[in-house]
Formats: structure tokens, sequence, C-alpha cells
């Protein structure tokens, strides 16, 4: 450098320093409109031996800084604002209540009725309602905004007051289900062991229904007869609130041994079938009373009691208090109801082409039935009485086949429909696990009952 003049030195000089602030200007430029240095160079290397050249990229800002400016600048508690509670009114309803004596005691009246239900069919539920259940009100400005019906523990319906009219919601709460096993042996009666093995009466009474077709519990039971069950425990944020259904179970009379598992269809409909598949249901329950006692049996060459003298007696009679409940024993339609002669208030009913029962001396009918009308299974047709010729209350029970009268203790019942083939597959794979409890201990069961089965878990 030293070799050059002095003229050469000064322009060299003031070019250098020309650069060095186009180069300092170039690059605050390029900070300032986002360019990465990687991108710059990448522009400027993109033609090889070209002129570097400036190129300038802007991008629309993502944020609105001023709104973030404001935000920043106001309390965290107006930011996001909590939610107000919403406060609810319950009423019990008490014995002779009805909704106007409820909706005034939580400060509505009759209009607030009428709009509930003007447009919401769901709100004729509320002319159901029961003491001991409860009806809770959310109320704003005097105005019902909400109301809340528990059926039950699990079950309540909900009412929302919409833009025109208000519109309802099922509410169903899933309980946990724990599974329980129990078994006895009959000393003495079937409620007494059932009550010995932690069963509730609904359960005994269940059971007793379950295998009621195939064994007669008011002649068949035996000292030394047993049980197993095998049931499900609900419970509700850990608090036991009953029983669920039997799941499976087993009955040994006699000797003979039944076993039955319950399925749910897939229309959600349940029954109660043989591990193989056979429904448990007959066509006729083998006794119309339950728990009744046989006070005379069939017998056509029986001393009439009344009239003393050889008469035949074409049915069994069932001892029980006075208005116990009789059962139809099948599906069928009445023919007759009214008085008959010696049979007193009587019933008969016609089971398609072949089958007919008859129930006597009943002390009264079910309300509603009537002379031409349907009637189900087990539906409660009348009360046991003492009417006609009858020397105290009991019921008089006769079974006809094609015309013929027949023994209805000893009558080989038909059974209803087994199993469809085309649910044969998912009937053994969800009643697999019950079938398999049933011969196992109490051990083994609780071990059982820990794995998840869809089936066990169902109610």
């Amino acid at each position: 450098m030293n070799s050059f003049p002095l003229l050469h030195k000064i322009v060299a000089g003031t070019l250098l320093g020309a650069l060095g602030l186009s180069s300092l200007i170039a690059n605050k430029s390029s900070q300032a409109v986002g360019i990465q240095p990687e991108t710059e160079a990448a522009i400027t290397q993109a033609m090889p031996g070209a002129e570097p050249k400036l190129v300038i990229i802007t991008e629309k800002p993502s944020t609105d800084i001023t709104a973030i400016s404001s935000a920043e600048n106001q309390p965290a508690a107006a930011a996001v604002a909590p939610a107000a509670k919403i406060q609810w009114h319950t009423e019990t309803i008490k014995p002779g209540d009805n909704l106007s004596l409820i909706f005034k005691r939580a400060g509505l009246n009759d209009k607030d009725i009428y709009e509930l239900g003007k447009d919401c069919k769901e709100a004729k539920n509320l002319r159901k309602i029961h003491p001991g259940q409860s009806l809770a009100f959310h109320i704003k400005d005097q105005q019902l905004q909400e109301l809340r019906y528990q059926t039950d523990r699990l079950n309540s319906q909900h009412f929302v007051r919409g833009e025109k009219a208000f519109k309802a919601e099922k509410i169903t709460l899933k309980p946990e289900l724990r599974e329980s096993f129990q078994r006895a042996t009959i000393t003495s009666s079937l409620f007494l062991a059932g009550q010995k093995a932690g069963l509730s009466d609904g359960m005994i009474m269940e059971l007793a229904n379950i295998f009621g077709w195939d064994v007669d519990f008011a002649l068949d039971i035996r000292q030394g007869d047993s049980f197993k069950v095998l049931y499900n425990k609900k419970h509700l944020n850990g608090e036991f609130i009953g029983n669920g259904p039997i799941m499976a179970a087993e009955f040994t009379n006699r000797g003979k041994t039944f076993k039955a598992v319950r399925y749910t269809h897939q229309d959600g409909s349940s029954q109660y079938y043989t591990p193989k598949g056979y429904s448990m249901r007959k066509a006729f329950l083998r006794t119309p009373v339950d728990f009744a006692r046989i006070s005379s049996h069939f017998n056509l060459r029986r001393k009439h009691p009344v009239l003393n003298r050889i008469r035949a007696h074409k049915g069994t009679d069932y001892a029980a208090p006075r208005g116990t409940p009789i059962r139809a024993a099948g599906d069928g339609k009445i023919v007759h109801l009214g008085r008959k002669g010696g049979y007193g208030k009587a019933v008969v009913i016609k089971h398609g082409g072949a089958y007919k029962t008859l129930y006597a001396h009943m002390n009264n009918y079910k309300r509603g039935l009537r002379t031409g009308k349907r009637v189900k299974q087990g539906q409660i047709i009348g009360y046991v009485g003492s009417t006609g010729l009858a020397t105290g209350p009991h019921l008089h029970y006769e079974f006809y086949l094609n015309g013929a009268v027949r023994n209805p203790v000893t009558v080989k019942l038909p059974k209803a429909k087994s199993i469809p083939k085309s649910e044969r597959q998912r009937f053994e794979a969800n009643t697999k696990l019950q079938v398999a409890a049933l011969q196992k201990t109490e051990p083994a069961i609780q071990q059982l009952a820990s794995l998840d089965s869809p089936d066990t878990k169902r109610l």
C-alpha cells in the first residue's frame, strides 16, 4: 500500500468507506423486514456469476400487535371471566303434592307449568310424580329456566328453556357393577335359605320366577335342595344402591339340577336360557299363585267337601291368604270373566287353539280386565278369595288341552322359543363366563368376577 501515490490512497479509502456504509445499510434493512441470513444467502447465490441484488420480502404480521398490547394492559380477571354458578332450588315431593303446590313452593305459578308443558310432550311424565322423588328448579329473573325431575338414583329428566319451547333430555347414570356369588342349602324354606345367604326378598322371588316353569315351589321343595346365584351389586360413587339382575343361577331339586343364564338379545330384551340355549320360559307357568300351598290335588273321584258326594276335582287347589295375586299362566285372551256357578267369581283364558285355563273362587278381578281382552303370561288377573262353593280362601286352577282336562301339576308344558340360529354364536360368547362360574367354588368365582366381561357388566 505504501508504494501507491497519495491520491490513489485517498480514492481507495473513500471507496472502501462507501462500500462499508452500503453493507451496513443493507444489513439493517434486511433485519427490519425480516429477511433471515440464510434466506438472503440463497437469494444472492441463486444466479452464480450475477451481481448480488437486494431482494426485500414483506410479510403481514400474523398477530394484531395492538390487540396484544391492549390485552397485556388488562387485569388477568378481566381477560377470562369466571362462569356464573347456577343456583338450584330443590323440592322433595310430599304425600298429597301436585305440580301446582310444588311450583308455588318454588316461587312459581301455574303459568310456568303451562309454559313447560305447552310444546314439550315429555313434560307429561311430571304427572307421574311420587312422594320421595325430587324436582330441582333453576329460576332467573322470576322465570323458570331449567327443571330436573329425579325419578330414582340413576334416572332423571332435564327440561331446558329454548327459544320457543322447553326441550327435554333424559339423563341416565351408569353405576359400577360388582359381581357377587351366593349359595345355600334349603333346610326349611326357600325364603329362609335365601335370606341367610344375603339375598333380598326381590331376588328370592326372581330366583323362583326363573325356575318356576320347572319347579313347583308350592309342592316340589324338599329339605336338602340347594341353589347358587351369580348377580351384580350396583354402586354409585362408592355407595351400594341395590342389586342388579341375576346373571346365572343353578337350582337342585330332588337331585335334579337346573341351570339358567341371562342373555340380552340384540334388540335389548333379556331372558333366561339353559346353557345350551333352550328357553327357561315355558308357554305356561307351572303355578299361577306365588308360594301357595296345595290344599287339594287333581282327583277325578274326590268327595266334594261342601256337597259331601263324589264329584270330580278337575283341577288343583292352592290355599293362600285372601287377596293374594293370581297370575295368568300364559299369553291368551279372556273368554269368560264373571260368576260361573259353583266356581264363584272366575276367569277363563284361551291360549291359542289347543289350550285353556280356568281360575275360580276369586275374591275380585284385576281392575281394567274384561271379556275379550288379551293378557300376558304372569299378568295379574285377580285375587284369591272364597266365592262359590268354597270352604276357605284358595285358588282352584284347571288346565285343558284340546278340550280335555289335564292335571296342571304333571302335564308336560310346551316350551317357548329358544335362541335363534342367527344369535347362537353371540349367545355362547356372552354367556360362557357365567356358565363357567357356576362350576367353580367361591374363591374361583371372586377371581372370575374381576374379569371385564361385556355381558356381565350390562344391566
